[in-house]
């Protein structure tokens, strides 16, 4: 791997002054003034929709979609692009029917939901639950990758890279939400500006390895030269079938698992949750419409690597170190391809990436715990400015926690992408549950929620880990259970694991409501779930496209 040249370090340098130089100025000029705890965790109604926008795509995507979504679509192709385009159509579904609902009754956090709609208990224990998950899993592994894919790519040291990332981070965070959402516009700027440069050139080689020019030639070999990347559904027998079980991706656990993320989640809808429901809705429509594009800067390259490898390039820099093929190298690789400059730009797309993703998750900690714990059972007395130290403090503590617990998480053994989604594959099915009959169903009382979030958990653990013969618990595998026939397994169509976990949490959910009904359903009426017309026609322009790709790579 050749290393930065001068000019990449100038470019990237230019980046990392832009974005810290405005975070810190930020954070400088809040700490001479009286800043309240809805100011500094929400900005409350001072972010633009392009703001929340920007914010929301800058946090989802990462190291594992740039290293991990490349990788995979060198090995699999554009079908791994569901996560992205079904996310687009999610976004729509939370906007419309999520957001009225969290502003209506002036939810601030998610644990606020669940002690508003169910009690206390259930608000404490998930409150728990998702320190621990962001902490552990979402913050640990994104700084992990982070490191990773960052000294690979520059060829630094791994630790001085984690530590780098880690502060660079904090100094956007502690500014709060206003900062990391402004600065956010600049981070997705730089990611989808180097991820495109990477794109272009990726393709152009495919071209010129072919004898043409331009990018259209490019990716007319490309359909041609690598036509089994180009499938969107997979059809059972397919290699790739397990990853990717056909419908499945469009009517079982992706929903689950997409609704639950995009809007169950502290981490994404703190962006939403400070602006009027106009603006929210705008804001989450551009991050639907940004998601559409998200394909084309982080797995088009590894469709492009995939053709120029079958073309006998870059045979020995995709192997690892054991000598096997490993898809995780298709992007590095290409960036290695980049003149100097635009690899610098790349670069720091790379570390927009990361950074926007650990700032979001660091403030999402720190809310949580400062709001919901400290706040609540600690010091209810505590001032606002004690607060904020608390919450600065926090955002401290976690980051600290990320570097140390990171090294023993063997998270680059299983593929970053992976682990996070085998993570909260585990927990996604029943919190969904919990929230969804929350909103919609008035009977639904504490017990169920309960049992929801932590029978749901202990369901899905007991199916992976204790059951593994009878049911297998993947990602988005179908639910199978073992039975003497020729094949030995017997699936059930279009429902995967999480599926089946989920649909057990909302009938236990729906008996307890049944028999001891809920006296705290929120008021909900039609009228919150009216949209502005410019809204209706993006939505409706988002989710024509969606379908006519799939229609069109089926």
């Amino acid at each position: 791997m050749q290393k930065l040249q001068m000019l990449d370090y100038v470019v990237f340098f230019v980046y990392f002054i832009i974005v810290s130089a405005y975070g810190y100025w930020i954070y400088k000029r809040k700490q001479s003034a009286k800043i309240s705890t809805t100011d500094f965790f929400l900005a409350e109604g001072s972010l633009t929709w392009w703001a929340i926008g920007s914010s929301l795509i800058a946090s989802n995507i990462s190291a594992e979609q740039f290293i991990g979504a490349s990788g995979d679509g060198f090995a699999m192709g554009l079908a791994i692009a569901t996560y992205e385009w079904m996310a687009a159509a999610t976004l729509i579904v939370v906007a419309v029917f999520f957001m009225p609902i969290y502003l209506k009754n002036r939810i601030f956090t998610m644990p606020q939901f669940l002690t508003q709609r169910y009690n206390n208990t259930v608000s404490m224990i998930m409150a728990i639950f998702w320190l621990f998950l962001y902490v552990l899993v979402n913050l640990t592994s994104i700084l992990f990758l982070g490191a990773l894919a960052v000294s690979t790519i520059s060829g630094l040291n791994f630790t001085a890279c984690m530590l780098g990332l880690a502060v660079f981070a904090v100094i956007i965070t502690l500014g709060g939400m206003k900062v990391i959402g402004y600065t956010d516009v600049i981070q997705v700027f730089f990611l989808i500006l180097g991820g495109l440069a990477t794109t272009y050139l990726a393709i152009n080689l495919v071209s010129s390895e072919n004898g043409t020019e331009g990018i259209m030639n490019g990716f007319n070999q490309m359909l041609t030269q690598s036509s089994d990347h180009f499938h969107m559904i997979f059809p059972k027998g397919h290699p790739h079938y397990a990853s990717l079980p056909g419908l499945t991706v469009l009517i079982g656990g992706m929903w689950i698992v997409n609704l639950n993320y995009w809007g169950c989640n502290q981490y994404i809808t703190q962006r939403a949750l400070g602006a009027d429901l106009k603006t929210a809705r705008e804001g989450i429509l551009f991050a639907a419409f940004l998601k559409l594009l998200m394909p084309i800067i982080v797995i088009l390259p590894g469709i492009a690597a995939y053709t120029l490898y079958q073309k006998g390039l870059f045979q020995q820099e995709m192997l690892d170190a054991s000598g096997e093929l490993n898809k995780d190298h298709a992007y590095p690789v290409l960036l290695n391809l980049l003149p100097a400059g635009l690899k610098g730009l790349s670069f720091a797309a790379l570390t927009a990436a990361v950074v926007a993703s650990l700032a979001g998750k660091a403030n999402s900690i720190s809310t949580i715990f400062t709001l919901d714990i400290f706040k609540k059972y600690i010091s209810p007395d505590a001032s606002e400015q004690k607060l904020v130290r608390v919450g600065r403090v926090t955002i401290w503590v976690a980051m600290v926690m990320a570097i140390l617990i990171s090294p023993f998480m063997g998270i680059d053994k299983k593929g970053g992408f992976q682990f996070i989604q085998e993570m909260t594959g585990l927990v996604s099915p029943g919190v969904f549950a919990a929230f969804i009959m929350g909103f919609f169903w008035k009977k639904t009382n504490s017990s169920g929620a309960l049992f929801a979030i932590v029978g749901g958990f202990l369901l899905s653990l007991f199916f992976k880990y204790v059951l593994p013969d009878l049911i297998n618990l993947e990602f988005l595998a179908p639910m199978g259970f073992a039975v003497q026939n020729a094949d030995g397994v017997y699936t059930i169509p279009f429902l995967d694991t999480m599926g089946f976990v989920f649909l057990i949490c909302i009938a236990v959910m729906f008996v307890l409501g049944v028999q001891k009904p809920s006296l705290k359903g929120l008021e909900i009426d039609r009228s919150m779930f009216k949209v502005a017309p410019t809204f209706a026609i993006g939505a409706s322009l988002i989710l024509g496209i969606v379908v006519i790709l799939y229609a069109v790579f089926w």
